[in-house]
């Protein structure tokens, strides 16, 4: 119930602020999908930055162990890192291509494809 007033709240901000401007700034189908709009994720109506706090992600997603266990056929688990916890938009970039963070020490030690 909460997250269908969450997104009907979203949907209104989006009529507000304007479908011209979210259509500007593409992102992933499944978040257009669930019709998310900028204060969904930035948590502000009209951003300034583009920081989304981890608990943004975490709403729908879940914590860290919930992605840990999730992505844990994957080997190596990305989300199962000896640096944890990585903030989730370090990989996880909405509004541009995603990024293997990893990859930035570890060239070559392993592939990768970010959903």
């Amino acid at each position: 119930m909460a997250i269908k007033r969450f997104m009907v709240l979203g949907l209104a901000s989006l009529l507000a602020v304007g479908v011209g401007m979210a259509q500007d700034r593409k992102l992933p189908a499944p978040h257009v999908r669930a019709k998310l709009i900028c204060v969904d994720c930035h948590q502000k109506e009209k951003p300034s930055s583009a920081a989304i706090p981890d608990e943004a992600c975490m709403v729908c997603h879940g914590d860290y162990p919930a992605m840990k266990a999730l992505t844990k056929d994957a080997k190596p688990n990305p989300h199962g890192s000896p640096h944890d916890p990585i903030p989730c938009t370090e990989c996880h970039r909405q509004h541009q291509k995603p990024v293997v963070k990893c990859l930035e020490c570890h060239e070559g030690k392993f592939t990768f494809k970010i959903k």
